[in-house]
């Protein structure tokens, strides 16, 4: 007969196991700390836009996807030649956009014919000149009208916001910090967050409806205002 003793040893081995898992020291969380305020401060301005993009497209079709190549690459060749007679660095700049053609189907399934499209990008300061070039590209249509800051503008703008947000989140500092009675305050932690509506927007629909209305003449431009908007948030310890 075999002896249950070896049995009973490891029984009582494993209850001395979780005996001891039990009485393990729990760490405690420290105490979250006192005279901690959170803030957050906002600074926005409005800045004209600098920046113009006008986009113009083009769509063949034919019983060849070569054939449609063909005409396509003539409509893109056309207007960057156009565009390259008054391109200036940061100014106007062109640049050819998608080039994509693909199969049309008939009832049954079957090809019957190819389509495709292919696109030209313009964009600079000189809008005036970007307005008049619209009217002598004669082989693409205008497929979207975009204003928003160029990255000079944005960073000049966002440096100046930035300050005035610095500033009044030190002002809350201050006056919240006396308030409750302390002498001072330190910066504990600080995030800083700019916000740029002042990106690419469409153009008004009017203006899209007067831009081919004949040749040689210019797109109508009001590129109005963007926002340029920073905030600071963060804490301090009062002191």
């Amino acid at each position: 007969m075999k002896s249950a003793r070896p049995l009973s040893r490891g029984l009582g081995l494993a209850s001395l196991g979780l005996i001891a898992l039990h009485a393990a020291p729990v760490r405690a969380e420290p105490a979250p700390a006192a005279g901690v305020l959170t803030l957050s401060a906002t600074a926005t301005a409005e800045v004209p836009r600098d920046w113009m993009t006008l986009s113009f497209s083009v769509t063949r079709e034919g019983p060849d996807a070569a054939g449609v190549q063909t005409q396509l690459k003539q409509a893109l060749d056309a207007a960057l030649a156009e565009a390259r007679r008054v391109a200036r660095p940061g100014q106007l700049e062109p640049a050819s956009g998608g080039f994509s053609i693909y199969p049309r189907y008939g009832s049954k399934g079957q090809i019957n014919g190819w389509q495709g499209s292919t696109q030209l990008v313009v964009a600079g300061r000189d809008m005036a000149a970007i307005a008049q070039l619209s009217g002598r590209i004669t082989s693409m249509a205008i497929s979207g009208v975009q204003y928003g800051l160029s990255r000079e503008a944005r960073e000049a703008a966002e440096a100046e916001v930035t300050a005035q947000a610095i500033a009044r989140f030190r002002l809350q500092a201050d006056g919240q910090s006396r308030a409750f009675g302390y002498a001072g305050w330190a910066v504990r932690e600080v995030q800083v967050m700019a916000d740029s509506a002042g990106q690419p927007m469409p153009a008004p629909r009017v203006a899209m409806a007067m831009a081919k209305v004949a040749d040689e003449s210019a797109l109508p431009t009001e590129a109005g205002k963007g926002t340029v908007s920073v905030t600071v948030q963060g804490s301090v310890q009062m002191k």
